[in-house]
């Protein structure tokens, strides 16, 4: 089967919550959207004008929001790949996103060390307010079940935010290097982070103390997240492809996955 593929790196890649499609990122300015299960192409979408860095799909799978190094947030539908709206107010790359539970919202986050939530729920005007408190690059974002927003940084800091009132409730602190990937476990009581360094962090959302620290034969520990069920927390690494299950409970040696 022909599979038409980007003519520039691949930067991101991200499934529908519904589990029927997944949409990549490329530096040749596209968005492409899949079917998982012919692993076919169903779309490439075009509009943005530099390298594209983040995608997220809406919480009922219904729209798909990107953003890149052209400081532009754009909105597509996902049926019919159609761009809906284009979204600007930051001053720099675009390097993180994630739509808020209710789809009513969606944070961006940008080199410009700011975060954008973007009121959706107007079809004409899209309004959006900043929370600032971050020193470095937005790298990555997550809203957790219940609708607080938790962002990681450059600045080596995890800030957990109640968006509806811009309000800072926590700071997490303990990287010495800076954040690759967030996760909120599905209760929304602890959060997981992955830094650009050989280990994966488990906070206390409530407390802000970090409650277990990861260390294995990572390289980079790139991503991390939580099963559905958040028993286990599976991590991403740098050395040859290898990935790591954590598992969040009493067992002295907790088991690993390794692919060839």
């Amino acid at each position: 089967m022909w599979r038409p593929r980007p003519t520039g790196p691949v930067k991101f890649c991200r499934f529908s919550p519904d589990g029927r499609l997944f949409a990549t990122t490329s530096g040749d300015c596209t968005i492409r959207l899949w079917d998982v299960a012919e692993a076919k192409c169903l779309h490439v979408l075009k509009g943005h004008q530099r390298s594209v860095e983040t995608v997220s799909f809406s919480p009922d799978s219904k729209q798909l929001a990107s953003g890149g190094w052209d400081k532009q947030v754009v909105l597509w539908e996902v049926q019919s790949g159609q761009m809906l709206r284009h979204l600007g107010g930051h001053r720099d790359s675009v390097q993180s996103s994630d739509f808020a539970p209710s789809s009513d919202s969606l944070a961006t986050g940008s080199w410009d060390s700011a975060i954008c939530i973007w009121d959706l729920r107007m079809e004409t005007t899209v309004t959006h307010q900043k929370l600032e408190g971050h020193s470095g690059n937005i790298s990555c974002l997550c809203y957790s079940a219940s609708g607080l927003l938790a962002s990681g940084s450059w600045d080596k800091t995890i800030h957990i935010w109640k968006p509806s009132t811009k309000s800072l409730l926590v700071q997490l602190k303990g990287h010495v290097t800076w954040l690759k990937s967030i996760a909120f476990s599905p209760d929304g009581s602890q959060l997981a982070s992955a830094g650009y360094s050989h280990m994966v962090k488990v906070w206390d959302c409530n407390t802000g103390k970090c409650i277990e620290t990861l260390k294995g034969v990572l390289d980079v520990a790139h991503a991390c997240a939580f099963t559905p069920d958040g028993k286990l927390l599976v991590s991403g690494a740098a050395d040859q492809a290898r990935y790591h299950v954590r598992c969040r409970s009493n067992h002295p040696e907790p088991p690993h996955i390794t692919s060839p």
